[in-house]
């Protein structure tokens, strides 16, 4: 534990190491030609041969600069001058070329301070640790009396750093240029002449997160088989198909895509520079392009039909693999009463049909784009800018409940906030799963001891107890079937099955109470 506290001590000390000193050559290599003309008078003035003590400083002042004029060419209705690149991603630039020290120069050796020492701290701290050691499957290990992982303040201090981190790295990636530089050494082992992006560093920590907790889950619930695989699996999805494969790809000029993601949780699938690149790149972009409508309206429900959307949140997802690995030890706070079950539904199909309706504008703004390449990309439709509808989704799902509430807040609302309440594909696989699919768990009440093992550990939020006391199936469109209700359960009640739709609800118990009495069931 010391080394790891270590190592996220040496990376969250990053953004201030080094200074920041902006030189005209760096300047004139990293601005266009209209921002050069707009921002070299006052940059010369205020910020070129100054030395900054850390990139934070310097991004305040070159922003502050940057949205002054540009507030200045508004205001004289000069669009044409206008800069529409946002200030951060040039930030972002200016930063990294203008950093001086040990960020720059020993990228290797803070590599290895940083994700070297976590990884093996972590892995010492596991394979260690006597919880994990003992008796395999849960049993009453203590979560509700550990400060980690009962909301108290090791839970909150972890939540506020991912949230900070999350916030920073989306909307202000220049604060952690630093932290983007130590990765340049691993992307270069893809593209020697290239630097690492910000969602490099994000895939390589997400990566990285998963194995190394994928291996704390393997060995958890090594009495289980069912997690076994299904953990190695999801994990190898990661690594494979989201990191590896994505950096593979450019090296070929082919465009670097995740192929295991579908609409609707792949929003961006008709945004127009996404299907003017799949284009450019011959008959790979074309095939990655038809694929992505075939996985979304054939291969989802298809599979959701036969193995529920277990196959695709549980065994694939990298949203999933993150939950079922990272937020493993922050499951069983998600909150089971019957007022987050109605929220849950509102809130996540209220998603879906805000990225059907932001699907629908986007489409028809790629088609304007792509008929006629002099509109500006900032065409109505019903009277509301389909730019604006495609921007504000990207915002509030694609960024703030995606990635700062909904990995941010593992310790506090759970592992799978996001999965449960807010992603689109979960709930277009849900409505599928609810009412035409042959996955269900049976449960055998005459067995139940009501431990409530099962709804504890549940993340999904399911009371999955009372379930079992009344010998009822499962059949929940919020169920990703991870297993672990089965897996912790003491006495085998519950069981996860893919069987003829027919009874696929299964009686309400061995008793139902009626206005006419009651019966026995068959």
């Amino acid at each position: 534990m010391g080394l790891f506290l270590l190592a996220l001590l040496i990376f969250t000390s990053l953004p201030f190491l080094g200074t920041v000193q902006l030189t005209e050559k760096v300047m004139i290599e990293q601005l266009n030609e209209q921002e050069l003309g707009n921002l070299q008078t006052r940059l010369n003035e205020s910020l070129v041969g100054k030395e900054f003590s850390n990139s934070i400083s310097f991004s305040n002042a070159f922003e502050d600069i940057f949205n002054e004029i540009n507030e200045e060419l508004k205001a004289k209705e000069d669009w044409d001058n206008v800069m529409w690149t946002p200030v951060k991603d040039i930030s972002l630039k200016l930063v990294r070329s203008s950093t001086i020290g040990p960020p720059v120069d020993n990228k290797w050796l803070l590599l290895f301070l940083t994700f070297g020492l976590g990884i093996i701290g972590s892995l010492i701290y596991i394979l260690s640790d006597l919880k994990l050691k003992g008796p395999p499957g849960i049993k009453n290990d203590g979560i509700y009396h550990d400060s980690a992982t009962n909301r108290g303040w090791i839970g909150i201090l972890t939540g506020v750093w991912l949230v900070t981190f999350y916030i920073l790295l989306y909307f202000n990636p220049s604060t952690i240029a630093n932290m983007i530089a130590i990765a340049d050494p691993l992307k270069q082992l893809f593209i020697p002449t290239e630097q690492a992006s910000k969602w490099f560093l994000y895939g390589l920590l997400y990566t990285t997160s998963m194995t190394v907790m994928g291996i704390r889950m393997i060995i958890k619930y090594r009495h289980n088989r069912y997690q076994i695989v299904r953990t190695i699996t999801v994990v190898l999805f990661q690594i494979i198909f989201a990191f590896l494969l994505v950096e593979i790809l450019p090296m070929f000029d082919l465009p670097g895509k995740d192929l295991k993601n579908a609409w609707p949780l792949d929003y961006y699938f008709l945004f127009e520079w996404n299907v003017q690149n799949l284009f450019d790149s011959g008959n790979f972009g074309k095939f990655i392009f038809v694929w992505g409508i075939v996985l979304s309206i054939i291969i989802v429900p298809t599979m959701v039909y036969f193995f529920g959307k277990r196959w695709y949140c549980s065994w694939v997802c990298g949203c999933g693999g993150l939950a079922e690995t990272l937020g493993d030890p922050y499951r069983h706070l998600s909150n089971k009463k019957m007022w987050t079950w109605k929220m849950e539904r509102w809130m996540i199909h209220g998603v879906l049909v805000f990225a059907i309706i932001m699907t629908i504008f986007t489409g028809y703004l790629t088609y304007n784009v792509f008929n006629n390449p002099e509109m500006d990309g900032k065409e109505m439709l019903f009277g509301i800018s389909a730019y604006d509808v495609r921007s504000w989704y990207g915002f509030l799902i694609g960024s703030i409940f995606a990635g700062v509430i909904g990995t941010g807040f593992y310790p506090i609302l759970g592992s799978r906030s996001w999965c449960r309440f807010g992603c689109p594909l979960a709930a277009y696989m849900g409505i599928v799963q609810r009412f035409k699919s042959r996955f269900r768990i049976t449960t055998n009440g005459g067995q139940c001891i009501s431990c409530g093992n099962c709804s504890t550990y549940c993340e999904q939020g399911i009371d999955v107890r009372a379930y079992a006391q009344k010998g009822q199936n499962i059949v929940r469109s919020s169920c990703v079937g991870c297993g672990v209700c089965s897996a912790v359960c003491p006495r085998g009640v519950l069981k996860l099955e893919n069987g003829p739709e027919e009874g696929r609800f299964g009686n309400e118990g061995p008793i139902v109470l009626g206005n006419n009495g009651f019966k026995l069931n068959q």
